[in-house]
């Protein structure tokens, strides 16, 4: 029970935005997990580098942050994994990356 009042009464619990801030914000990370499904002709390439950015630097605000926001961190670490392989989704989709086989079987 204490170990529970000390987290609750932490800089970083419950009653903080260091803890309510990175709990809204993995709605991003669910929401670009269900876009997944979603044919790749349907990303949006410049919100989707947008969100890229945006978790990078917010990775780093976490980071420097004090005291140091693991969950903010974790939140944008894993937003920034989705975001990515949704960019590179839309790429292929828009030709930008191609399969090394085609360029080998084109050579």
């Amino acid at each position: 029970m204490a170990s529970l009042r000390a987290f609750w009464n932490s800089p970083i619990g419950p009653k903080t935005t260091h803890f309510w801030g990175p709990v809204a914000n993995w709605g991003f990370v669910v929401a670009g997990l269900v876009d997944m499904n979603k044919p790749p002709e349907m990303i949006s390439g410049n919100m989707t580098g947008a969100m890229c950015v945006y978790s990078a630097l917010f990775m780093r605000f976490a980071w420097m942050v004090q005291p140091r926001n693991y969950l903010l961190l974790a939140c944008h670490a894993s937003n920034e994994t989705v975001q990515l392989y949704q960019l590179s989704r839309w790429a292929k989709a828009h030709g930008y990356l191609s399969e090394k086989k085609e360029e080998a079987a084109s050579q």
